[in-house]
């Protein structure tokens, strides 16, 4: 417990410097007032988009379940994306929602290896899709910054591409490690995961698809930030918008503050700077953007408070967190065990 609180207090500590910092060195008037001048037409526009933003992030995980042989109804992934999408929100870390996915999935009869292989794919998934299409933008993007920013953008660029394919690669080896190591459940747990890989990224049918639905993602949160972008002020195009902020969702990710707060506004203010956006004018820009979020992830609470379990959810969120895929695919009574600590097998992947 006591671990976790400090956890608590240095990603609260993190996130309290990286604004302060923030706010220490711009004209904190004229963020305010950019953000009192956003009309609500513009509001509307940039919520719908984030409903839109659920239904597509849904498409991507039911793609991943479907692929690696645990298919979940495109209804239900829409209703349980939601719920995880209030809980990233809601809870301090960055993982919450995806825990809560885990366990959700699980409930429904689909056993811990899959249930947990899902959700992490899906984020390799999503993250692969990033890189690509900011490493597709740049040929177009470049032209319009000056040479001093295009000699370290490209090398950026090329080092995430890079970084990127070499994580994936050594993902999809992970079912390749010595069958000694396999009598450690952990190890089992990420030869699992290597082998749902393989069914997600080695099968073109269904590599195209996620990608698809995460390249609509991605491009679809680039124009929710280019409308709020203009209901701000800021002389921005969605160019500008389709190859800074998918940088900045990047960086965000990390589990170093709350809710990537902070993080995300100190990422916005460097990504933004290259095209002539000034410092006020890309703070108010990610406040906005993270005030949208969060009001746009309440329905996701609605819909877990009125589920028949969800005041277990959390606790057994936890859980599923705790043992990740460290319990083998093919045990069938993985799906009806009573809590994910019970499911367990001394049998390894089979290589």
């Amino acid at each position: 417990m006591n671990r976790k609180w400090a956890a608590l207090a240095l990603k609260l500590a993190v996130s309290g410097a990286l604004i302060w910092f923030l706010l220490a060195n711009m004209d904190l008037a004229d963020a305010a007032a950019r953000l009192v001048q956003v009309s609500p037409v513009v509001l509307l526009i940039a919520g719908v988009g984030f409903i839109v933003q659920m239904v597509l992030g849904a498409g991507r995980w039911e793609t991943v379940m479907k692929a690696i042989g645990s298919p979940l109804p495109f209804a239900k992934a829409v209703e349980i994306f939601y719920v995880g999408a209030f809980f990233s929100q809601a809870l301090p870390g960055s993982v919450g929602g995806d825990a809560v996915r885990m366990y959700k999935a699980y409930q429904l009869g689909h056993v811990l290896p899959r249930a947990v292989n899902g959700v992490i794919l899906e984020r390799v998934a999503t993250v692969f899709a990033l890189v690509l299409l900011v490493a597709a933008v740049q040929p177009f993007f470049l032209p319009m910054v000056g040479d001093e920013e295009a000699r370290w953008i490209v090398p950026a660029v090329f080092v995430f591409l890079a970084l990127t394919l070499g994580g994936l690669a050594v993902v999809m080896f992970l079912d390749r490690l010595p069958p000694s190591l396999h009598r450690w459940r952990a190890v089992r747990g990420l030869a699992y995961l290597g082998a749902d890989a393989h069914k997600m990224f080695l099968r073109p049918g269904p590599l195209v698809r996620v990608l698809a639905w995460s390249l609509l993602g991605h491009v679809n949160l680039t124009l929710i930030v280019f409308v709020l972008g203009l209901g701000l002020g800021l002389e921005i195009t969605w160019l500008d918008c389709l190859a800074l902020f998918p940088p900045v969702v990047l960086v965000t990710t990390l589990p170093v503050s709350i809710a990537g707060w902070g993080v995300r506004e100190g990422a916005m203010v460097a990504a933004f700077s290259v095209v002539g956006v000034p410092v006020e004018g890309a703070f108010a820009l990610s406040i906005l953007v993270g005030l949208m979020s969060v009001v746009m992830s309440l329905p996701g609470g609605l819909i877990w408070l009125v589920g028949s379990d969800s005041r277990r959810d959390v606790a057994r969120a936890h859980l599923a967190e705790a043992v990740g895929a460290a319990a083998p695919a093919d045990a069938p009574r993985c799906a009806s065990a009573p809590d994910p600590i019970s499911c367990r097998s001394d049998e390894g992947p089979k290589t």
